[in-house]
């Protein structure tokens, strides 16, 4: 992995696809926990790599790639977020159901999974869908949310005490 990213820093753009591809599902899981409109999840992604690939040379440290690659995605997430916030408000949640069930997709167990996520405050559902989700550490988390190690393990206490309490 850490010659790829060397590989990639330099210029090979077979071995910044590969990155990519090889990081792709679990921004998309990231991106959704923010989001959740399929749209703003692709807009969030296509910008992703457009800004990876640009600055990748900046990258500092290749062990880091991860947590710089989701640092990118949650920015580029919080800015649709901000964009979409000032557009008329509806219910995106119910449009995506229906659009999914009526196509006769089986979406009953990401669902609840998610409908659980959303009884969440926002910067917990993101700390959780990184934890339980992606498997990142709570150092890893701490460091690509830019906040203490204490207050991610607290968000991750309080969200699980308040999701027993909704189950």
């Amino acid at each position: 992995m850490t010659q790829l990213i060397k590989r990639a820093k330099s210029g090979d753009a077979e071995a910044f696809i590969r990155l990519m591809e090889d990081n792709k599902e679990s921004m998309k899981r990231i991106a959704f926990a923010y989001l959740k409109r399929e749209e703003d999840v692709a807009d969030a992604l296509q910008d992703t790599v457009l800004d990876a690939f640009e600055h990748i040379h900046r990258l500092q440290k290749p062990e880091y790639f991860r947590t710089w690659l989701v640092r990118i995605l949650l920015n580029n997430c919080t800015k649709i977020y901000r964009q979409r916030k000032r557009q008329i408000a509806y219910d995106p949640d119910a449009e995506d159901y229906e659009r999914r069930t009526s196509q006769g997709i089986e979406v009953q167990s990401d669902l609840e999974f998610h409908d659980l996520l959303r009884q969440l405050p926002e910067e917990s559902r993101m700390i959780f869908q990184m934890y339980f989700g992606e498997q990142y550490s709570i150092a890893q988390i701490a460091r690509i949310l830019k906040m203490n190690e204490n207050t991610v393990k607290s968000r991750l206490r309080r969200g699980k005490e308040r999701l027993r309490r909704a189950i």
